[in-house]
């Protein structure tokens, strides 16, 4: 790695930080540069813009919890990955929800910027899609999977489901019904529901 790479993950973490104590739109370039103990000028140099800068810390969060949560490999068949999977999302929830309140902010900063999609970003979510593809296919052809009429409806569909529910419960309650339900159980009996409905009964 070199000194310039070096320099420009600490700006990231360092930035990512910060988001997680503030909403986004409320951290100046200026704030960054304080947390980082550099000036605004490194900043814009190697970042151009505060939404390139938003932009590297969201694909870079997206990568970590990508490589940490979404080991499939000790799985025995496709249903199994496909659990491990889909339950992912609760032990996010659990361990990180602030990863989640991110994400919001992340979703809710680029419609307010007018831009919605970051190249980068959106190659790296082709990965959680190419992962649970891949689980599904292998539990079809295993048998341990019942298929499903379109494939892909059914992935983006569970999934959004799941990441808005997460998305939703990470945020501060609102009305008194938010704060009377178990968000971990909530999370899970979604969860489970989608896994009842693609494994094979025998």
């Amino acid at each position: 790695m070199t000194i310039k790479d070096a320099k420009n993950n600490f700006i990231i973490d360092e930035t990512l930080a910060l988001f997680l104590e503030r909403p986004i739109s409320e951290v100046t370039v200026h704030d960054i540069a304080v947390r980082a103990s550099v000036g605004e000028a490194t900043i814009y140099r190697y970042f151009s813009t505060k939404h390139n800068l938003v932009c590297a810390v969201a694909t870079k969060l997206e990568q970590h919890i990508f490589e940490t949560y979404f080991d499939l490999s000790q799985a025995a068949n496709g249903w199994e990955k496909l659990a491990l999977f889909y339950r992912s999302y609760l032990k996010i929830f659990s361990c990180h929800r602030e990863f989640f309140k991110f994400i919001n902010e992340f979703d809710a900063y680029m419609l307010s910027e007018g831009k919605t999609d970051s190249n980068e970003y959106a190659l790296g979510l082709d990965n959680f899609k190419a992962l649970c593809s891949d689980s599904y296919g292998q539990g079809v052809a295993d048998g341990s999977i019942a298929p499903v009429s379109d494939w892909d409806t059914f992935y983006y569909a569970t999934t959004h489901a799941l990441m808005e529910l997460c998305k939703k419960l990470s945020s501060a309650d609102i009305v008194r019904q938010d704060s009377s339900a178990n968000k971990e159980k909530e999370i899970s009996t979604l969860t489970e529901i989608i896994l009842h409905t693609l494994k094979k009964q025998n």
